[in-house]
């Protein structure tokens, strides 16, 4: 069983407002991605099914995935292609948006928790988000 599994607060963030600019979030739902904090649920099945569960007051968006095979998420306005891999205990998601700009997520755990590193593979901005783990 991975070590990323399981239940996670989120606790700070850096440089989001400037990547959601560089992948071209609007104004105002950027200032509530940006104000949001999350709670994510990490699971893994037993036929190896991947399900993230990600929860802020305003929205759940919840994916299911097997690791190197397509599937889709949606984003408010748009859904892109994702492929989610195992690295060195990371999971690593790979998307590409329908005017097949890529972005990544990196997620990896801490002494503590969880980190997520977002990247703009265009633009070159990243953010990180850091979460405890709560179970």
């Amino acid at each position: 069983m991975s070590k990323l599994v399981g239940k996670y607060t989120h606790v700070r963030s850096e440089n989001l407002d400037e990547y959601f600019k560089a992948v071209g979030v609007p104004y105002i739902p950027r200032k509530m991605m940006c104000a949001s904090n999350p709670t994510i649920d990490i699971s893994k099945s037993d036929d190896g099914k991947w399900t993230i569960n990600t929860s802020t007051l305003f929205r759940t968006s919840t994916y299911t995935f097997n690791l190197g095979e397509e599937y889709e998420e949606n984003m408010p306005g748009v859904v892109i292609k994702c492929t989610a891999n195992l690295s060195d205990d990371k999971l690593i998601i790979e998307c590409v948006s329908p005017d097949n700009s890529k972005v990544l997520r990196v997620y990896e755990t801490t002494d503590d928790g969880m980190t997520i590193t977002y990247k703009h593979e265009a633009s070159g901005k990243e953010a990180v988000r850091h979460f405890k783990r709560t179970e």
